[in-house]
């Protein structure tokens, strides 16, 4: 899945991406440019989950089903996401310069709402630093990481993107930065040999 080719490219689309972001990064540290990245990249992927499950609620109504009820998140093990850190929100205030106030509300937004994130999000888009308009051009490049595929299979393709960047900014951070990523194939060979049932 993840190494899905792509119709004009030979690349897998997390290598694009990779490219892309790099590109927006400018000169900024990949130790601080990867809390930017990954993220938006989580913020995507809660999102995609949360509009899903949003849409199946608002067909049940008829039954019951409140859409804005945050325990039917909860029980299907979703987060619950505000309409102000919903990606559709983001996405169409992108090219506006207050985009990273607005992605610091929405993770502050969501954090409220969902107490196991409390004080786990980056707060670091309103920097003086990052550039909304470099800002922006990254939220409309994670937009189209599922551009294409089926609703279900958007959370796989978000969890190799993820994945791949991970091991990324380890690469460019050097020593330090593999202290929290560890390799697809050392984490394979572990439950080979550990044999779990």
């Amino acid at each position: 899945m993840a190494r899905k080719k792509t119709n004009n490219r030979e690349e897998p689309i997390e290598k694009q991406l990779w490219k892309a972001a790099d590109k927006l990064r400018k000169n900024i540290d990949a130790a601080e440019y990867k809390h930017v990245v990954l993220g938006l990249i989580f913020l995507k992927y809660i999102s995609d989950a949360f509009e899903a499950l949003y849409a199946r609620l608002m067909a049940e109504e008829h039954l019951g089903a409140d859409p804005e009820d945050r325990d039917e998140y909860r029980a299907e093990n979703v987060f619950f996401v505000p309409p102000v850190a919903r990606w559709s929100h983001l996405q169409a205030r992108a090219k506006t310069p207050e985009i990273g106030k607005d992605v610091d509300a929405a993770m502050d937004a969501i954090e409220r709402e969902n107490p196991s994130l409390r004080g786990v999000l980056p707060k670091v888009y309103a920097r003086g630093n990052l550039d909304p308009t470099n800002l922006g051009g990254l939220i409309d490049l994670i937009s189209n990481v599922a551009m294409g595929q089926a609703q279900e299979r958007s959370a796989d393709v978000l969890g190799h993107v993820f994945e791949y960047f991970l091991g990324e900014f380890a690469l460019a951070e050097g020593k330090k930065g593999g202290q929290f990523y560890t390799p697809k194939s050392v984490v394979k060979l572990l439950v080979e040999m550990l044999e779990p049932y």
